[in-house]
């Protein structure tokens, strides 16, 4: 006996599942813990912090609040005021005022007042980069280069020597003077990279002391004979020929050829990285140092060109401190420049690009620093605090993460661009 059974419906095909749009990526990942979303939160954050320290350091400010609960406008208003008028003058000193550039369309006023603040800002920058650009290719290679500032010292030295000392054409002159200070540098991290490799020395110590050696030298360089200025009784060496200065853009700005060097090395830097063999060799290398060995590659001899390379970005950045703005040697002419490397490069997640903008964003808060502190009377090292505490949440992402509820960047598929930030 048969029974007829039927057949069971099919069931209709799922309908095919909708990709998500471009836009929809994008809200994503604006929410996300990628680079560029901590960056911007971390700067945000500083700000606000920033912000406190000022009303709390200004006893005008201070004393309303002690009347804050019968009159709560007061505290409100003037605190206001001293955070808007502060942080206005941080923008209009470090990128442009309006009323600056309204002047310069009415006639009353120069296209050189108006451009003065990006200038400020991109001069302030220009030697940041290069040794930014020389901590970050060391730490891809899994070196920390602490001596930026020694190598940068070392660069400004020779840079300035063969800027007094020679006498040849424009041009010739400086293309000399920039490549002196970029084998100086090399040559003082020859030192602690030859050390590494060769018997195994940290190179945060060795460069920490030759930072020290750097200075001292520097100090005793400039009362010799034939350096100092035979019209001078200080410490000051002689200026540099006009044939060996970098040029401004345009004159008579401060902002100087330097930062188009800057932008063309790194994007050099960039491309050595990621492009080149010897990029390929070094990341390697700072990975796993063993497992380089390994697949036949010479830690020692890499460790040694690193340190080369490194050293002579900062000593570029060095010379071009020295011909392109200090014009002539003092016992403080490198400034902190190898020190706010480190910052630079850390901020800039020791990307080239990433160290270029952080180098950037560190020139504006130099340049707004100095019209806050003569507008407003801010004081120029709560300038240096925010460069601190955005290098702070920049170093402690969980922090920022777990402040504003990020979700993890891999969560969102926007693209390796938008997750891994520069």
């Amino acid at each position: 006996m048969t029974t007829d059974v039927e057949p069971e419906a099919a069931k209709p095909a799922p309908p095919p599942k909708k990709e998500d749009s471009f836009l929809s990526l994008f809200l994503k990942n604006l929410w996300s813990a990628n680079t560029v979303t901590v960056t911007v939160l971390s700067i945000f954050l500083a700000l606000v912090i920033g912000a406190v320290l000022m009303v709390v350091s200004d006893s005008e400010v201070l004393s309303k609040f002690s009347y804050l609960t019968s009159r709560p406008s007061d505290a409100l208003e003037s605190s206001w005021d001293l955070i808007s008028a502060a942080y206005a003058d941080l923008f209009k000193g470090a990128i442009f005022d309006p009323a600056a550039f309204q002047a310069w369309f009415d006639g009353t006023g120069t296209w050189q007042t108006a451009f003065g603040p990006i200038s400020e800002t991109l001069t302030y920058a220009t030697p940041l980069v290069f040794t930014g650009l020389s901590v970050a290719i060391a730490f891809r290679g899994g070196l920390f280069n602490i001596g930026g500032q020694g190598q940068a010292i070392i660069g400004c030295i020779l840079g300035a020597v063969a800027g007094f000392s020679f006498g040849l054409p424009p041009g010739i002159h400086l293309v000399v003077a920039l490549l002196f200070g970029l084998i100086g540098g090399a040559l003082w991290g020859f030192l602690p990279g030859l050390l590494k490799a060769r018997s195994g020395a940290h190179e945060v110590i060795t460069t920490i002391m030759l930072n020290y050696v750097a200075l001292l030298f520097l100090g005793w360089l400039i009362l010799q004979k034939g350096v100092q200025d035979p019209d001078r009784s200080d410490a000051i060496s002689k200026a540099i020929k006009t044939s060996a200065e970098l040029p401004a853009l345009p004159s008579p700005l401060r902002v100087h050829l330097g930062i188009v060097l800057a932008v063309l090395v790194t994007a050099g830097v960039a491309w050595l990285i990621n492009r080149s063999s010897f990029g390929f060799e070094l990341r390697a290398v700072g990975v796993n140092p063993p497992a380089a060995k390994t697949a036949g590659m010479s830690v020692a001899k890499t460790y040694t060109l690193l340190m080369v390379v490194a050293g002579g970005l900062a000593g570029l950045g060095g010379a071009v401190q020295v011909l392109g703005t200090a014009d002539k040697l003092t016992a403080q002419v490198a400034g902190n420049i190898g020190f706010d490397g480190l910052l630079v490069a850390l901020l800039g997640r020791n990307k080239p690009w990433g160290t270029l903008l952080a180098a950037i964003l560190y020139g504006a808060l130099r340049a707004g620093g100095n019209l806050m502190q003569v507008d407003v009377g801010i004081s120029l090292e709560l300038v240096t605090v925010l460069q601190a505490l955005i290098v702070i949440f920049i170093a402690a992402p969980a922090l920022v993460k777990a402040i504003f509820q990020l979700r993890a960047a891999r969560s969102a598929r926007l693209g390796a661009s938008m997750a891994k930030g520069w």
